[in-house]
């Protein structure tokens, strides 16, 4: 009786709810990035191709917009308990994400593993936005933020397991899969907000208003400059430090602060999330979306001057970088939450993530060709197109009558 109490206190609470949820996120979104992470370490000892690297990221994003494109077409994230959709799709990928540890890393099979774990994604990510925006009330910024924070925390955790767990890649894996698996079973605490709906009879024609709003539109474009950016980032920067570090500091040193400075880059975007949601909401959605991308946008051009130069002047740079480059993140979500019919808000987000994901496969895929080309210190300067388009977007959608929608009227 007291266990069920205290699940009841916890599923009533908005903030016990949202903790809950928000740790549940973490947890889960370790495995995107846990695979990834190791990928300096298989290289001291497996012969793998570019594109093989690259592999271990994209197929979680092929997966993922699969999965995603998937849910929103049937509309799974707005017609299913929302806990039992993020629930299976958690444990499904902590199995698929610690199976790997059975088979060597250079096997094909390793990628359809990441392929699974990616569409299991789609009822994570999405499916936690859509629970968190239930409990908003004047702070859907602050809301979505709070999750968008916690993935990219999430995402940046299997760096910290792999700067302690020494060079066995194992250890990562393992670490993310266990905690994937927790997080599966902690979210039947979180409760249902008060603006919880469930959607109407099922009409695969709604994913079309996404394109066919004006105003919609506007805010995924804006998301898919934004996107366009952030996982090539995300996916490479690791290695561009470690690479960076290697020409100043002996080599076990420049591995481990690698490790730890793509954690600390990464984990970064977690505090600019918040502080993205709590300007958004005061100061306006579009404000805050172009401010961001116009400083990150602008670290893209200016990092690659920094590399082999002082490796603590190199990680500030950095380190603004992650912080600019998600704390717009989530302001592209709540406004599609607006923006869009409440009962169909799950349905909108999923398909919003979905084509952000597509774009990044492409992004992720040629970093290494662009490193080929124009070396690292030009590499990571392409990546301004998205979020300079980006700003272009959210400067349209500002002047659009809808955006009155948006945070209040803040727009």
């Amino acid at each position: 009786m007291r266990r069920r109490a205290i699940v009841s206190s916890i599923r009533r609470s908005k903030w016990a709810s949202l903790t809950v949820l928000a740790l549940c996120e973490v947890a889960a979104m370790a495995v995107w990035f846990s695979a990834s992470a190791v990928v300096p370490s298989l290289l001291e000892a497996y012969p793998l191709s570019a594109f093989a690297q690259s592999l271990f990221t994209s197929a979680v994003q092929a997966g993922f917009v699969v999965g995603s494109l998937a849910s929103a077409l049937l509309g799974l994230s707005d017609r299913v308990d929302p806990r039992r959709f993020f629930m299976v799709s958690a444990l499904i990928a902590a199995l698929a994400n610690a199976a790997i540890l059975l088979i060597e890393p250079t096997s094909i099979w390793v990628s359809l593993l990441r392929f699974v774990t990616g569409a299991c994604m789609a009822g994570v990510y999405p499916v936690g936005m859509k629970l968190a925006s239930t409990w908003a009330k004047g702070d859907m910024g602050l809301l979505v933020g709070l999750l968008v924070g916690a993935l990219t925390l999430g995402s940046a955790a299997p760096h910290l397991f792999n700067a302690f767990g020494g060079l066995d890649w194992r250890f990562t894996l393992a670490a993310a899969s266990v905690s994937a698996l927790v997080a599966g079973l902690l979210v039947n605490l979180v409760g249902l907000g008060p603006i919880f709906t469930t959607a109407p009879k099922f009409d695969s024609g709604y994913v079309l208003w996404a394109w066919k709003i004006k105003a919609l539109r506007l805010a995924n474009l804006g998301y898919l400059g934004h996107m366009w950016e952030l996982y090539a980032m995300w996916a490479w920067i690791g290695v561009f430090l470690q690479t960076s570090f290697l020409l100043s500091l002996s080599p076990e040193l420049a591995t481990t602060a690698a490790r730890l400075a793509t954690f600390g880059v990464i984990g970064v975007g977690a505090l600019g999330a918040l502080a993205g949601g709590l300007f958004a909401d005061r100061l306006g959605r579009t404000t805050l979306t172009m401010l961001a991308m116009l400083i990150s946008g602008g670290c893209a051009l200016a990092v690659g001057f920094f590399f082999g130069g002082n490796p603590l002047v190199l990680t500030a740079i950095c380190l603004l970088w992650g912080f600019t480059i998600v704390a717009d993140s989530a302001q592209f979500s709540a406004s599609v939450a607006e923006l869009s019919n409440r009962e169909l808000v799950g349905t909108m987000l999923t398909l919003q993530t979905s084509l952000g994901f597509t774009l990044t496969l492409v992004t992720i895929h040629i970093m290494p060709h662009l490193v080929d080309w124009l070396g690292w210190r030009y590499a990571f300067a392409p990546l301004a197109i998205g979020p300079f388009l980006g700003v272009w977007a959210m400067a349209c959608l500002r002047r659009h009558p809808d955006s009155v929608k948006l945070a209040g009227g803040r727009r």
